[in-house]
């Protein structure tokens, strides 16, 4: 998947606000909820593959940046990853 597919693709997809971590605001949006599943895992590897390692507490995460947003997944292997989350970039 081209990085201007993966980034219109987000772009267009529904978010959803994360209500039990309003002290951490972001959103995410479920494997479950997609038509396209094979497209929710092509843009999981591609943020793995293109994004940036930065530490979020004692954690290391991998964010893509686009859109004015750091998308991110909690590092599952592919098959047991349900979420992509993102967060204003700051």
């Amino acid at each position: 998947m081209m990085k201007s597919q993966v980034i219109m693709t987000l772009w267009k997809t529904k978010f959803t606000f994360a209500k039990t971590m309003k002290s951490i605001p972001h959103e995410w949006t479920c494997k479950n909820d997609w038509n396209n599943k094979e497209a929710f895992e092509k843009i999981v590897m591609f943020i793995r593959e293109n994004g940036v390692k930065e530490k979020f507490y004692n954690k290391e995460y991998i964010y893509f940046y686009a859109n004015k947003y750091k998308y991110w997944t909690m590092g599952n292997p592919l098959e047991k990853t349900i979420i992509i989350n993102r967060a204003k970039a700051e």
